[in-house]
């Protein structure tokens, strides 16, 4: 089956739309998720619930912010992974 004239007149651009959306979501979530993170555990749980010192609490707060950090990465790297497989998809012939 011939491709349609949107797929043939935009050609890889839809792909690069794609690839400019998902660095624009991690992008944001890299910049949020682990700032908010590290203060939303240092004086909820670790100072409020576990009643830790204000000196343990960036400590440990700073550990919950890494972690979002390599989290955040590691979903990057599988997201990009996974999204470069289905691009190179050869096309069906019937």
């Amino acid at each position: 089956m011939e491709p349609d004239l949107r797929t043939r007149m935009l050609g890889g651009r839809q792909a690069e739309e794609g690839v400019m959306k998902t660095m624009l979501i991690f992008s944001f979530a890299m910049l949020f998720f682990p700032v908010f993170l590290y203060f939303f555990s240092k004086s909820v749980f670790f100072e409020g619930y576990l009643g830790y010192s204000n000196k343990d609490s960036y400590f440990y707060a700073a550990f919950v912010a890494v972690g979002t950090v390599h989290i955040i990465l590691g979903l990057f790297v599988y997201k990009s992974f996974s999204e470069e497989v289905a691009a190179h998809k050869p096309p069906k012939i019937e």
